[in-house]
């Protein structure tokens, strides 16, 4: 199983909408490296939900539940999406700040290029960032 981190300005898509929705696609992502990363994900793999813009923090946990596939915004169609289902919020959402003060994560991708919106993260990174947001990992 693979992790990873997926931003979202909540005044567009919030963790409210998708636990609405329950499953929906992340579709509109334009970045190569952002596309790259979900054209690895595999289904069962989970990720964290977070609130970009004023928020910046981990909101949500979502679990992807199906593989990339073409996007149907792109009219280049050189980007795709996955399907994610929404699990459950964190008990204490983890802050941009707090995470940039932990040193177990100072080589996390969201501290050191905190503008790519789709992001892998490392089993230990996952770990501490769920017992920061009080669930279980």
């Amino acid at each position: 199983m693979a992790y990873w981190l997926f931003k979202s300005e909540p005044g567009a898509w919030s963790w409210d909408d998708h636990v609405k929705k329950g499953v929906e696609h992340w579709d509109g992502v334009r970045n190569y490296q952002a596309n790259n990363n979900m054209k690895a994900m595999k289904v069962g793999d989970l990720g964290f939900f977070y609130h970009s813009v004023n928020e910046k923090q981990v909101v949500g946990i979502v679990e992807v539940v199906r593989e990339h596939y073409p996007d149907h915004t792109d009219k280049s169609e050189r980007f795709g999406m996955v399907d994610l289902k929404a699990v459950k919020p964190v008990t204490t959402p983890a802050t941009l700040a707090d995470i940039k003060t932990n040193p177990k994560l100072a080589d996390m991708v969201l501290v050191n290029n905190s503008r790519l919106s789709v992001q892998p993260v490392t089993a230990a990174e996952w770990k501490e960032v769920c017992r920061m947001c009080g669930v279980k990992a």
